[in-house]
């Protein structure tokens, strides 16, 4: 029996009882759209982790001071503690292709009759450039300022928001901690990238932070750029041994200073996240499975219901293989069909799930050839026995079958 016929006769017999195909298909409909929903999932939370980690800087290596066991960071008189000048010798290694000092603090900042709580950041445009963040209007501050601990400041797109509306923040003044400074510039919105809002910030210059807002000797971070991605794990070894050995550092494990690199960073939550996407596309699959038994019961039930059927079909001349095939292509269609309408189903709930977590809809071809081609093999493995079964009756027994 040729291939077309026995497709033909396969689907006449599904549409023979639409609501029951139907119900059958449900199963394999809901795995596959689950299937490829949660593997949405998984790469969309990939694609936030490795947003956040890019979003720190290109190449970038961050170093910090250590704190010696059973005391605090920054006790008195032992911890090894960053300097200007640490920084400063840091710039001249041959490794580093830039360095910018970083003192955090946080603050109420105020305009007028407004006021809101941000992160600031004291720091150089050094930072801000390896961070590959744009100024929208006004400009960063310079060496001068710098040098001079001017009170002047560059604002976020969300304290813009907050403080000023949609007017131009640039040449007002607003006051943090009781003291006005000049708004010079206003950073390009960037949303919620990196550890936290990017644009509930501002920047100042370090010295006027270290200065006049924490009276303070000492910096909190430095963040480092090497000349390439190959290059960072080298710069952060580097660069720790350089501190180290400047400070005096005999026990680096016990009060040397610590780093963090990109790159490491970007491995392990690759790792993370293949490992959260296999799960969630186990879990997934398990309702494939469900639906794969679905089709291989109700397969068992219409063997049951034909078996008249089949001993006329073995009567007139059909052999094993064409009962076989017949029912076999039926599961297939059923398992196909359902796998279809699941991929549409997944890519619905895709982009229901994006819009809500603020990703963009991700359904790799991957991930929906996957869906696609389990769906054909479920159809196959669990329609194959209730079609074997088919193929083995009896003609004259099922004949008599009432």
């Amino acid at each position: 029996m040729s291939p077309i016929l026995t497709f033909r006769i396969a689907l006449k017999a599904l549409t023979a009882n639409k609501l029951r195909t139907l119900l059958t298909m449900l199963g394999i409909i809901i795995g596959v759209g689950a299937v490829i929903a949660m593997l949405s999932i998984g790469s969309g939370a990939r694609y936030m982790v490795e947003q956040r980690i890019q979003s720190l800087g290109t190449n970038a290596v961050f170093i910090w001071p250590g704190h010696r066991r059973g005391r605090n960071r920054g006790a008195d008189g032992n911890e090894a503690r960053l300097t200007v000048e640490d920084w400063q010798a840091l710039e001249k290694l041959p490794e580093v292709a830039a360095a910018a000092p970083i003192v955090p603090t946080g603050g109420e900042i105020v305009y007028g009759n407004a006021n809101w709580s941000c992160t600031i950041y004291g720091t150089t445009p050094v930072y801000i450039y390896q961070k590959d963040w744009p100024v929208a209007s006004g400009r960063l501050f310079n060496d001068r300022e710098i040098q001079s601990a001017d009170n002047v400041a560059v604002i976020g797109e969300q304290v813009r928001k907050e403080l000023f509306g949609s007017a131009d923040p640039v040449g007002e003044t607003i006051r943090i901690k009781n003291r006005p400074y000049k708004v010079i510039g206003l950073m390009t919105e960037m949303g919620v990238s990196g550890y936290g809002n990017k644009d509930n910030t501002v920047f100042v210059p370090y010295t006027t932070l270290m200065k006049k807002l924490q009276r303070t000797e000492y910096l909190r971070f430095l963040s480092l750029s090497a000349h390439s991605r190959e290059e960072v794990k080298r710069l952060e070894k580097v660069a720790v041994d350089f501190l180290n050995q400047r400070h005096n550092i005999e026990d680096p494990d016990n009060g040397g200073f610590g780093a963090f690199n990109q790159a490491e960073a970007t491995e392990a939550a690759d790792k993370s996240t293949a490992i959260f996407t296999m799960l969630l596309g186990g879990i997934a699959s398990i309702s494939l499975v469900v639906g794969g038994i679905g089709i291989m019961n109700i397969m068992l039930v219409s063997v049951t219901e034909r078996t008249r059927e089949i001993g006329i079909r073995m009567a007139v001349g059909a052999r094993g293989r064409d009962i076989l095939a017949q029912f076999l292509v039926e599961a297939m269609v059923l398992s196909l069909l359902g796998g279809a309408a699941g991929i549409l189903l997944g890519s619905g709930l895709a982009r229901i799930i994006a819009s809500f977590a603020g990703w963009p809809p991700i359904v790799s071809a991957g991930s929906v050839a996957l869906a696609f081609g389990t769906s054909a093999g479920i159809g196959i493995f669990f329609g194959f026995y209730p079609a074997y079964a088919a193929s083995k009756l009896d003609p004259i027994e099922a004949l008599r079958h009432e």
